[in-house]
């Protein structure tokens, strides 16, 4: 048997799921074949705030399912949401603190997990070895070896690993992207994808105390463990804007965005290289302090560009006001010129496909002129659900591969980006070096759109200017750079005992 580098209270269990796989399909198995609507499939739902609160609608509104598990590390949310489901259905589950108490239940079928970005990868790696299907939020990793480690651990346990990047079940897209495929805005080399989303500060960097009913050891997990002192004033949510935790809207939009980017563009592969350039930039003049610290340290203006050889995408991101934005071309494709602008833009050589929101997809001549479009929302879940009864994982629109290719791209251009952190460059400087850059988009005229979005917000970029990340080179089939040895040492977190996601080849 393959030597576990994680907890012991898992290796008994795993040693029959081994035996169960020799023999045949596993007990788990077995009954999520059946369809009736009396056996149902049993549902641990970890990470309970927030997206949370949709894995817990979604599961819990099925009559072939049962949500017999809450995880979380608060306690009153916990129990709190245990007493909606019994209002809901008329059975309560148990609330545990530790996933572990869950996974070692052998009747359990599902684990869907909406926890903080660095806990994703573990809870779902730890799930599968234990026998369960996983239903895990985007981004499903924190790093690159994460996102091979899921993959890995998918095939190894033959177990159902659906990524939440919903829009892969929606029949606006759906039908978008077969559009783009029969060849209906012609032949596409090029793709950008936008989160043009405002971000505001969140708040000054500083000490601030853990909230009591939290237990902080099990919410860090993999991360650094800080206590007794927390950095930023709100302990929820946003640690998507620190990086010991999550990975900034490259990571936290960027997927689902990223994602359909690739599939229109008919990838399945990484990138050969990837540069990013931006800056956590614009606080200071929102608060009229030139020496405001945010807390947040991941770039709130964001641009990576990404190159595929045959191939090239972009994607933008902006935290910053984008309010009479200066992108004539971008706003007026998504028929606006204030508020957020979220989606991605196809280029043909006949026309272009513009998604615009999860559910709606428009298509352009080159004039400008809407000559088609897509609606319709799906049911991501239920995919998810088909698939564990079927044991089809073909079936799944959005396997851990198609998730560790999209979250990789976040991975791979916020590596670039904090290498760049000390290169600030200057306008003039960031033109030399965009000019020398692969790409198939105009990278001076993206440039110039990112400077004059820092300057419709007041920054000053003389005083607080852009970081430029170095040019990766990378290897899509080893999952490498083969250019930069210290990009290499950030594909891989320090994980902190026990709490130690397993490398690919040791799942």
């Amino acid at each position: 048997m393959t030597k576990r580098t994680r907890r012991q209270f898992l290796r008994e269990s795993l040693f029959a799921t081994s035996a169960a796989l020799a023999a045949g399909p596993m007990i788990s198995g077995a009954r999520a074949q059946s369809r009736s609507a009396n056996d149902r499939l049993s549902c641990a739902v970890v990470g309970c705030r927030g997206r949370g609160g949709s894995h817990i609608n979604a599961f819990s509104g099925r009559n072939d399912c049962e949500v017999t598990y809450i995880v979380d590390i608060d306690e009153k949310v916990g129990r709190d949401r245990c007493a909606s489901i019994e209002k809901k259905t008329g059975r309560r589950p148990k609330w545990v603190k530790d996933m572990r108490e869950a996974f070692d239940d052998k009747s359990l079928d599902i684990v869907a997990t909406a926890t903080p970005n660095h806990w994703h990868a573990l809870c779902g790696v730890w799930a599968m070895q234990a026998g369960k299907d996983v239903y895990i939020e985007k981004p499903i990793s924190y790093d690159i070896c994460e996102g091979a480690a899921l993959v890995a651990a998918a095939k190894k346990y033959k177990r159902m690993c659906q990524v939440g990047t919903q829009c892969r079940s929606n029949p606006a897209i759906r039908n978008a992207m077969k559009f783009i495929e029969d060849g209906g805005i012609g032949e596409v080399n090029f793709a950008r994808g936008l989160c043009y989303k405002r971000r505001r500060s969140i708040g000054p960097l500083g000490d601030y105390p853990i909230p009591n009913e939290v237990d902080f050891n099990l919410w860090s997990g993999p991360a650094p463990y800080t206590t007794p002192k927390l950095t930023r004033q709100r302990f929820h949510y946003d640690w998507h804007w620190q990086r010991m935790y999550g990975n900034g809207d490259s990571g936290n939009q960027g997927p689902h965005q990223t994602d359909i980017a690739r599939w229109g563009l008919g990838i399945n592969r990484h990138p050969k290289s990837v540069i990013a350039y931006g800056g956590r930039l614009g606080y200071q003049a929102e608060r009229n302090d030139p020496n405001y610290v945010d807390a947040g340290d991941t770039a709130n203006t964001e641009i990576a560009i990404y190159d595929y050889g045959d191939k090239c995408m972009v994607f933008e991101t902006r935290g910053l006001s984008v309010d009479n934005s200066a992108d004539l071309e971008i706003s007026t494709m998504f028929e606006s010129t204030k508020g957020n602008r979220i989606g991605v833009i196809f280029y043909g050589t006949e026309g272009y496909l513009v998604q615009r929101s999860y559910t709606h997809c428009m298509v352009f001549d080159l004039q400008g002129k809407k000559v088609k479009e897509f609606k319709g929302g799906g049911d991501h879940f239920d995919n998810f659900v088909q698939a564990v009864r079927s044991r089809k994982s073909r079936t799944l629109h959005s396997d851990a591969l198609q998730g560790h290719l999209s979250a990789a791209l976040a991975h791979l251009a916020n590596i670039s980006y904090y290498l760049g952190e000390g290169n600030k460059v200057s306008v003039s400087e960031a033109k030399a070096i965009l000019e020398k850059v692969k790409s198939r988009d105009n990278n001076i005229l993206t440039l110039n759109r990112t400077v004059r979005h820092f300057r419709d917000n007041g920054v000053d970029l003389d005083k607080y200017p852009m970081s430029m990340g170095p040019l990766l080179k990378f290897d899509p089939k080893k999952e490498v750079f083969t250019n930069n040895s210290a990009a290499n040492e950030m594909l891989r977190r320090e994980y902190r005992a026990p709490f130690v996601c397993p490398e690919p080849k040791n799942v």
